[in-house]
């Protein structure tokens, strides 16, 4: 009788603000552009939405700062963040473990989703660029985990099949998590103990 082998623990990676430099990027090409307006520096951004924030400073700069992330090349030319290339190159080749990069186009897209396939390109090659799924709801796709710098992820499924881990980002590392929440700080944090961990409990369960 043949043993059933293990289904591979299923990571689920964002990539604006958990690989790719968003909000740094966003800052650098909104002082260039608009250097006369006020801004929003790192250590006070608040809110996963960028444009409410600077809404709120002045309501003309919430369509000025969408402008920026919306214009041709904004998203290709956003730099990778420390360590992230690195890791999701090892977690592929980590045994019974799939690794997808899982992110959201934005509802102008325009630019934005051909720029992110080729971001993947650039730093990563075709064979994530293979893994990529793109998506304005994540609650529909499968997996065991989710590594994302939003602090709240909702859509059609109430109850995703994958555990939200917080990825810090300037925007959420103010929150308070509740204990049932984990984060991973960085990906110079132990982000190993956290697939451990998980594929542990998967384990136990199956």
């Amino acid at each position: 009788m043949e043993l059933e082998t293990p289904r591979a623990l299923r990571v689920l990676v964002d990539m604006d603000g958990v690989l790719a430099d968003f909000e740094g990027g966003l800052l650098r090409a909104f002082r260039l552009r608009f250097p006369h307006d006020p801004y929003v520096a790192l250590e006070e951004r608040r809110g996963f939405s960028a444009r409410a924030q600077y809404g709120a400073l002045r309501p003309d700069l919430a369509e000025k700062v969408a402008s920026v992330y919306e214009a041709p090349g904004f998203f290709l030319e956003l730099e990778p963040i420390p360590g992230a290339l690195e890791a999701l190159r090892e977690i592929k080749c980590m045994k019974d473990t799939e690794v997808f990069i899982c992110t959201s186009p934005l509802q102008k897209y325009n630019y934005c989703i051909s720029e992110k396939y080729l971001w993947v390109d650039k730093y990563l090659g075709p064979e994530f660029v293979e893994r990529m799924i793109l998506t304005r709801d994540k609650t529909v796709v499968s997996g065991d985990l989710l590594i994302d710098d939003k602090d709240t992820i909702q859509g059609q499924e109430k109850n995703p099949s994958w555990e939200h881990i917080l990825f810090t980002c300037c925007h959420n590392q103010h929150l308070d998590t509740p204990p049932s929440k984990r984060r991973l700080h960085s990906w110079s944090d132990n982000w190993k103990a956290i697939l451990d961990s998980k594929r542990k409990v998967r384990l136990e369960q199956e």
